[in-house]
């Protein structure tokens, strides 16, 4: 695996904590840990969404290459906020490049690096999440590595891509706590393999559809007749609404949803979501952004309306060497092999699922944070989930 030389002070300061995602945080975070890993995915309590089958770890890192990391930062009464990181492939990602495209569903916040993608189809940097007012913290702290990285000494620009969300409810988010430090902490904690989900990194901080959110993940694998090919979506939800599982209307139930009463505080919820997308189908950035915009469909299926305030984006990249951009490229007409449109359809269904399903996964397992000014966002009680999903035939057992 590449790494950057500017990673070795992280590494020394924080140690092999790095490897678990989470350095901050003593027996609260323990304790939280252990409960996030007590509670359950959607799966695992029969709740299945839609009809392709998930990849082995039913996560983003199911497609080849991908990895991702946490730093997740709980301090005092008032920080509890925190940095993702998703890297689309093992090399040199600037050197790399990956085909790319974002898609808003609306655009209430900040995605750095958006025009570049949008202009050129490219990724040129691992992704990062964080909260609304350390983007650009992470944005130089994005060039920074990626400047240092073997093979780049000549680099001159940089075109970083950092998604946030506003998790000013329960952080202090005036105190702008993400440093570089942490979003390189991220980076080197990337890996492949299981995700942890709800209440880490990105989403330590984030509200959703009137209950804790966070970070969650799913994916899909398509059948070797639609060409085997495994798609991936990570969350970082923080987002209102009204909850719906599987159709079932499950936020109304609860008795939380939004516009439930006429001066109550569920109508001011705001919030923004994050989804990510990532495939090894061969595919071009037009073909990726077609990709992209069924993310929203999944986002819509949980109850979202994408209100005014909320900042909904996709972004979504294909890890296909075959369609990999090299930064100094050999000829200059160089030829790709791409999946014909025609082809698109099953990823389509794949795209809509995951992204319901990692959604509602970030729910699931996210856990009941006390942050900043004392206010407490509540798991979303399980037991309640179940027994409306039952009396809804959502899940039989």
């Amino acid at each position: 695996m590449l790494t950057s030389r500017a990673l070795l002070p992280v590494v020394l300061l924080f140690g092999l904590s790095l490897s678990c995602f989470e350095v901050c945080a003593g027996d609260d975070a323990t304790s939280r840990l252990e409960r996030s890993e007590q509670r359950p995915r959607a799966r695992e309590i029969g709740i299945v969404i839609g009809i392709l089958p998930p990849g082995p770890l039913n996560a983003i890192t199911d497609v080849a290459g991908v990895r991702v990391g946490h730093q997740t930062i709980i301090e005092g009464e008032a920080i509890r906020t925190g940095v993702t990181a998703i890297i689309p492939h093992p090399g040199n990602v600037f050197q790399e490049k990956v085909p790319a495209a974002i898609v808003v569903g609306n655009g209430f916040g900040k995605l750095v690096g958006s025009t570049q993608v949008e202009e050129l189809g490219m990724l040129e940097t691992p992704v990062i999440l964080t909260n609304t007012l350390s983007t650009f913290m992470a944005a130089d702290a994005l060039v920074a590595y990626t400047l240092d990285l073997e093979g780049n000494e000549n680099v001159g620009s940089v075109n970083p891509v950092v998604a946030e969300t506003n998790d000013g409810h329960l952080n202090d988010i005036r105190a702008q706590r993400v440093c570089r430090a942490d979003v390189l902490a991220a980076i080197a904690a990337a890996m492949g393999g299981p995700v942890a989900e709800g209440s880490v990194g990105a989403g330590t901080g984030t509200r959703c559809l009137g209950w804790k959110g966070g970070i969650g993940t799913a994916s899909r694998r398509l059948p070797a007749a639609h060409g085997g090919f495994t798609l991936g979506v990570l969350t970082q939800t923080n987002f209102g609404g009204i909850l719906t599982v599987n159709g079932a209307p499950v936020g109304k139930e609860l008795g939380r949803y939004y516009l439930q009463d006429a001066a109550g505080e569920r109508d001011t919820e705001k919030g923004s979501c994050i989804l990510v997308v990532a495939t090894d189908a061969p595919l071009d950035a037009r073909q990726l952004k077609r990709l992209a915009k069924r993310a929203l469909l999944g986002l819509a299926a949980v109850g979202s309306p994408m209100t005014h305030g909320s900042g909904d984006y996709v972004i979504a990249f294909s890890t296909a060497e075959m369609v990999r951009v090299p930064h100094h490229p050999s000829e200059g007409t160089p030829t790709q092999t791409l999946l014909r449109d025609e082809a698109l359809s099953p990823l389509f269904q794949a795209t809509r699922e995951a992204a319901e399903e990692a959604i509602l996964n970030s729910l699931l397992k996210a856990t009941t944070i006390t942050g900043f000014r004392g206010r407490q966002c509540e798991a979303i009680p399980v037991d309640r989930l179940i027994e409306i999903c039952r009396r809804y035939g959502i899940i039989s057992r």
